[in-house]
């Protein structure tokens, strides 16, 4: 395989950065899905769910021995296939960098008639992050987790778990974490346009559990992963506040190494990779006692060099590429340079796929919206996220502009049962073309909507609105739809509405003090 394109960024760093307390725990939100009340857990506090979203359906497991997190979930409605989405939103730093953790374990939530876990999607704001696929870990009785790295974009974020069309069943959720890393972290990432998706991070040699907080100070997982591969322990810990990505100082404690000085080769990750661009960052610490030799190696991934002469001391070094383009299975291939006579070896890894984030909706559009939905009683529930993006995933009867910038075009929330009235932020949707809101309910008066300037039909009839027909409704040039019978509108009708040419108008069954227009 050839890379002609390859953008390589490759790395010994032994950087300043600030040095962070391992006692505070990293900030954002722990949030148990379905769980009625706060919990401490290993001196943390888990917050419950409902503060962070308003649908879906709070279940407990009946699985014994679970840790608590995992004992309850929360449940979105499976209706006709419909691709929806559901999302937690959460009050989050513009501009910092959150760690995302989302956990599921199924527990038969959806009864016997689905004895393996749904699949279906997970979204964070615009941007589609992954497929949940649970079903063989759940087969060997384990919970999972995906991980990924996001910039916050605005004063709030969404994580959204939606029904894609291999969905059969209800989707859930056990847990979500939302948590700050510092600022230096995959800091040569431009997560302006791109975010992290994790592949796999291992601490290699390491035969514990899952190393994370207090361990590492931002709670990533840093997993064990063994080789029929001589495992050589440490007594020299490199100092890691100054270290690229600042790893927890345990991943250093053990370190793969071949007993003799030959080649050291890994398949890692442990799984084929679709075709994409990676980011890879490996680790590497020298234990050994001896000063008179050098450990170096070159390091190969899949035969092509991906660095030349690694010399690594006690200090320890860390080794990454932030666009390295993969595909199937990988290797790893470490060999001692030219110059030494020592083994290589290495400590942790991590890599993720660089993705590339989904866009969002045009902020006036997003306010707008929010003013709508919380002048309704009963707004649709999948009315949180981005109103459009990912596109398969746009609101219920909102419809979207295609290209850069993303508008919303179109309203059409006909019998949807709704009650409450019409903000009048809906006139600052200025890209609106038509809005269908017949047979519901609504109530209050017609807002100014002279502002839509490309409004070409509005239905509003079979409600309860009231009050009169506002004039301005008649500087709208390219209205050509005016459905208004079957309300409680008084007054007259404006004299701009009446007989005016390719404009129909539909006012029966009101109670105007003149007749509607002939």
């Amino acid at each position: 395989m050839s890379f002609p394109f390859l953008l390589l960024l490759l790395s010994s760093i032994f950087l300043s950065f600030p040095s962070l307390s391992l006692s505070q725990p990293p900030k954002g939100y722990l949030i148990d899905c379905g769980a009625i009340g706060n919990s401490v857990i290993d001196g943390r506090v888990w917050l419950p769910d409902d503060g962070f979203i308003t649908a879906g359906t709070a279940r407990n497991l009946t699985v014994p021995d679970l840790v608590p997190t995992l004992s309850t979930v929360r449940s979105f409605p499976l209706r006709n296939n419909l691709r929806r989405k559901f999302c937690y939103v959460a009050r989050v730093y513009r501009g910092a960098r959150y760690l995302i953790r989302s956990t599921y374990y199924y527990g038969g939530v959806n009864g016997l008639d689905f004895p393996s876990p749904p699949v279906f999607d997970q979204i964070v704001d615009g941007t589609f992050w992954s497929v949940v696929n649970t079903t063989e870990d759940y087969s060997k009785g384990l919970s999972s987790y995906y991980e990924g790295v996001f910039e916050a974009k605005g004063s709030t974020m969404s994580v959204c778990i939606a029904s894609n069309t291999y969905t059969v069943s209800d989707p859930f959720i056990s847990s979500l974490e939302m948590l700050i890393l510092g600022d230096s972290l995959y800091n040569t990432t431009n997560f302006d346009s791109h975010a992290l998706r994790l592949v796999a991070r291992h601490s290699f040699g390491h035969n514990g559990s899952i190393i994370g907080y207090p361990d590492d100070q931002f709670d990533r997982y840093w997993e064990p992963y063994e080789e029929n591969v001589p495992v050589i322990a440490s007594n020299k810990i490199p100092t890691v506040s100054g270290f690229w990505n600042i790893p927890p100082s345990k991943v250093f404690e053990r370190a793969l190494s071949p007993a003799q000085s030959e080649p050291l080769e890994l398949r890692w990750p442990p799984f084929s990779l679709p075709n994409s661009t990676y980011y890879i960052a490996l680790y590497f610490a020298d234990n050994s006692d001896s000063t008179s030799s050098s450990r170096a190696f070159d390091i190969h991934i899949n035969d092509i060099k991906y660095y030349n002469n690694l010399i690594v001391s006690s200090d320890g070094v860390a080794v990454f590429a932030t666009r390295w383009p993969l595909r199937g299975p990988t290797k790893i291939t470490l060999s001692p340079a030219a110059n030494s006579n020592i083994s290589p070896l290495i400590n942790a890894g991590e890599i993720f796929d660089v993705l590339r984030l989904g866009g969002r909706t045009h902020t006036r559009d997003v306010i707008a919206l929010e003013g709508l939905k919380n002048s309704l009683q009963n707004p649709p529930l999948d009315w949180n996220g981005d109103p459009c993006l990912p596109r398969d995933y746009s609101w219920t009867g909102v419809q979207c502009s295609k290209g850069e910038r993303t508008r919303v075009i179109s309203l059409n929330l006909t019998g949807m049962g709704l009650l409450g009235s019409l903000s009048p932020s809906i006139a600052n949707l200025t890209a609106l073309s038509s809005i269908w809101f017949g047979n519901n309910s609504l109530s209050g008066v017609i807002p100014d909507l002279s502002s839509l300037k490309l409004l070409e039909t509005l239905h509003l009839e079979d409600n309860q609105l009231t009050g009169d027909i506002p004039s301005s409704l008649g500087d709208i040039e390219s209205l050509r739809e005016l459905f208004l019978q079957n309300n409680n509108l008084t007054g007259r009708v404006p004299d701009s509405l009446v007989g005016r040419p390719r404009l129909e108008v539909r006012t029966s069954g009101n109670q105007f003090l003149t007749p509607p227009p002939s």
